[in-house]
């Protein structure tokens, strides 16, 4: 049984969380037309909120905002954006705390884990970003005959933007989309889902506070009749959509009535290959924690580790040891690593996908498996060995505390094992030999690959991230997250 203090969580609710409403023109709404949300702690199961949804008026509504916001954002010098994203991700630093004590009520996560580094993340891309407003350049071409022709090109921006941002990091998930979209000129309307709106109402009320025009930014929360509503408007230009494949497919064919362009950033089923030449001492601790981090409800987490066969069981036996020691429990107690999942559904949902899993023999239990008796939305951390590739278990994404391990004997079958997967959005190595490392880089289909524990690198806001295959298209991050936002005009001059 996990003891949750039910008390501190109302309490912490109530004095932490952000009044839930719409913000539409820099305007807070709570007269919707798209009903009431009950929002759920997940830790407790108790309802602590009622979420006013948006319907197509708000939507709407919210839309028109941002394009008459656009007249004034996008002709904006480009100094004075870049002045204003500043001050912003300095409002946003000196509110790290505000984003932290949001996550364990809003959707579960570990106040002494996951949700002390969510601030930080979004002060860092804001700021990253920021330093991008002014330096956002065209280029001269060369012309057919230099002596009589001049071409170039500008970079515009889009007009109005769609973020539809995911759950289970949603401040996160904002920080990725909309700095970028703000250095470049445009506007957004941001639809987060009705499940997770507090991240992103205090991020735009902090927006509001350092001098963004009203407008600018627009939130929305809705079910799937707003995101609709959203991805089929004529005043929107681009759409920006993290989540899964199922929904991502309604989204592209919505969008293809207008050829709209989409960004997807979408699921993985990453894998993580282990070979014999590491220092089982550090790289064990890290591969079976970061899998589990987040309650493993991360797209990038490596949850299929794929293990050399001469240290298989001794990985193995070291990973279960880990995972043993992981504490379950309350994600206000900053001594818990491992929290509720987002909702009864994910629950019952992951707990299904285990239950199969040992029904079917699609690997053998060494770890967890078993139901937890609470009112709140916990599962047992879980580890499968010997899994088969081909199984559920290892090809469909659980999004919970569940790890896969499969063992392998050569360079050629652990890539082979890797690609085996429709997704194709991380993947990892471990070894210290860099010649090893090099040729299993470009062979390795992922969107991007990281070799060796370090920091987290799927926050760096200086790198690309995003898949290949069922893992969508587009990058967030680094330069190429900017270019996702910029439209390139090119202009041929002739001689008169």
């Amino acid at each position: 049984m996990v003891t949750v203090d039910v008390k501190l969580h109302q309490d912490r609710a109530e004095h932490d969380l952000p009044q839930p409403r719409l913000v539409i023109g820099g305007k807070d709404v709570t007269d919707t037309s798209g009903g009431l949300y009950e929002h759920r702690n997940p830790a407790t199961g108790l309802i602590q909120a009622h979420i006013p949804l948006a319907g197509p008026t708000e939507v709407d509504q919210a839309v028109a905002a941002a394009r008459q916001a656009f007249e004034v954002w996008g002709t904006m010098r480009p100094a004075e954006r870049r002045r204003l994203l500043t001050r912003f991700a300095g409002l946003l630093r000196d509110h790290i705390p505000d984003f932290a004590a949001i996550c364990p009520l809003e959707n579960g996560v570990c106040i002494g884990g996951w949700a002390e580094n969510v601030g930080p993340h979004v002060a860092e891309w804001t700021e990253y970003y920021a330093g991008w407003a002014d330096k956002i350049e065209g280029m001269v071409g060369a012309a057919y005959s230099p002596h009589e022709n001049v071409e170039y090109t500008i970079a515009e921006p889009y007009g109005v933007i769609g973020h539809i941002i995911t759950w289970n990091s949603p401040a996160l998930s904002l920080a990725m989309k909309v700095p970028p979209s703000l250095a470049a000129g445009n506007t957004v309307v941001i639809k987060p889902a009705e499940s997770t709106p507090f991240s992103a109402l205090l991020f735009a009320d902090l927006a509001r506070e350092a001098g963004i025009p009203e407008g600018v930014i627009n939130v929305v929360t809705g079910l799937g009749d707003a995101g609709s509503a959203l991805v089929t408007h004529p005043g929107v230009d681009k759409i920006s959509f993290t989540g899964g494949p199922a929904t991502a497919r309604r989204i592209m064919a919505d969008a293809a009535l207008s050829l709209k362009p989409v960004v997807f950033e979408l699921g993985g089923k990453s894998a993580n290959l282990l070979f014999a030449d590491t220092d089982l001492d550090t790289v064990v601790p890290y591969c079976a924690a970061f899998a589990m981090s987040n309650t493993g409800q991360g797209c990038a987490l490596p949850t299929r580790l794929l293990v050399e066969r001469s240290i298989y069981d001794e990985v193995i036996a070291r990973v279960t040891g880990v995972i043993a020691h992981l504490p379950v429990g309350d994600p206000l107690d900053p001594t818990t690593y491992i929290g509720p999942l987002i909702n009864e559904a994910a629950r019952d949902r992951v707990q299904g996908m285990v239950d199969k899993a040992v029904e079917d023999g699609a690997g053998r239990l060494v770890y967890g498996g078993e139901r937890i008796a609470s009112d709140g939305y916990f599962v047992s951390p879980t580890v499968f060995a010997d899994v088969d590739n081909r199984s559920d278990l290892a090809q469909q994404e659980v999004f919970g505390p569940v790890l896969a391990i499969t063992p392998f004997d050569t360079e050629d079958q652990a890539v082979a094992l890797a690609n085996d997967s429709e997704y194709g959005l991380s993947a990892y190595i471990q070894s210290r030999d860099i010649a090893r490392v090099n040729r299993l880089v470009p062979r390795l289909k992922a969107g991007t690959v990281y070799v060796n524990p370090g920091p987290n690198p799927i926050t760096s806001p200086a790198t690309p991230f995003g898949g290949v295959g069922m893992s969508g298209f587009g990058r967030e991050g680094g330069k190429a997250g900017l270019d996702e936002f910029i439209n390139v005009k090119g202009v041929g001059i002739g001689r008169v």
